[in-house]
């Protein structure tokens, strides 16, 4: 089913699903399953059924409840998704704190919520200083509040210690090219377009949609 869903396949993806569901309904892994398929195909009542069986069945298990907390956010319950975030992150079976930590940055990001979502970034960061997303995610909203400068602090530490993405190269591009610095914005569309030609972003360069 998850496979199906990552090819788009979505009717296939359901019918896999439910047959998974009608031989193995108390599992819990099954049950979460269900719900990313029931909320890629916009039957919300559906996902929310299965993810809270899910949550039942899993007796707390932290990455289900991840699972759960990002459906939240994603649904418009921004609040109850940080607060399950959280419970996840001071659960000590859970090895990454961290990971909760940037996702619950990203849910309030997306709430609109920019200050709270930095405060997860910088806990998220003092665990492990190099993580690609708090970096990426911490740069972005720089960027937001225009701070370019911040912005690009953010992208050359994530390059010093990282593989690049298209994301960190765009969040370059734009930093540099808001500081009027032409010269290093175009190194940065270079490799963009050089090193992922098929990425979003360089589809954008290609297409001016950056302008």
């Amino acid at each position: 089913a998850l496979e199906y869903m990552r090819i788009n396949n979505l009717g296939r993806a359901r019918e896999r699903i439910e047959r998974a569901l009608k031989e193995a309904p108390d599992n819990a892994n099954v049950q979460e399953t269900a719900g990313l398929v029931y909320e890629r195909l916009n039957e919300m009542s559906k996902a929310q059924r299965a993810f809270a069986e899910a949550v039942r069945l899993g007796k707390q298990d932290p990455d289900i409840m991840n699972s759960y907390a990002g459906f939240l956010c994603r649904t418009g319950k921004a609040a109850a998704g940080e607060k399950i975030f959280m419970e996840v992150a001071r659960n000590p079976v859970y090895q990454t704190p961290e990971v909760a930590l940037v996702n619950a940055g990203v849910c309030d990001s997306a709430a609109g919520d920019a200050v709270d979502a930095q405060r997860f970034f910088d806990r998220a960061l003092a665990i492990r200083p190099n993580m690609p997303e708090a970096l990426l995610q911490s740069g972005n909203l720089a960027l937001e509040r225009g701070d370019a400068a911040e912005a690009l602090e953010y992208v050359k530490r994530f390059l010093a210690v990282n593989q690049p993405t298209p994301e960190i190269l765009w969040l370059g591009f734009r930093a540099e090219r808001k500081l009027g610095d032409n010269t290093e914005a175009a190194g940065y569309a270079r490799r963009v377009q050089t090193e992922f030609p098929n990425s979003e972003q360089a589809m954008a360069l290609r297409s001016g949609a950056d302008r």
